[in-house]
């Protein structure tokens, strides 16, 4: 699975599809996905996570950069 970039916060204050993802509770898919760091161009190995949010589910990927610094990157299609 190939994985994209779509954003980066301080912990707590992360908006991901539309919300603050840091006010939604995440369910960890026991999954891993390699990701690349959009501005060091190293790989970190992130967890896999799904969401609810309005009824509907959503899946990302998310670690931490540094300290409280969390990235967030989705499936990226083809």
């Amino acid at each position: 699975m190939t994985w994209k970039f779509e954003t980066s916060g301080f912990d707590g204050q992360c908006t991901l599809f539309g919300v603050n993802i840091f006010q939604y509770r995440w369910r960890d898919c026991r999954e891993t996905a390699a990701v690349i760091d959009p501005h060091y161009g190293t790989e970190k190995v992130f967890h896999v996570y799904e969401v609810e949010i309005s009824g509907q589910i959503h899946r990302f990927a998310a670690g931490e950069f540094s300290n409280c610094v969390w990235g967030f990157y989705l499936e990226k299609n083809g």
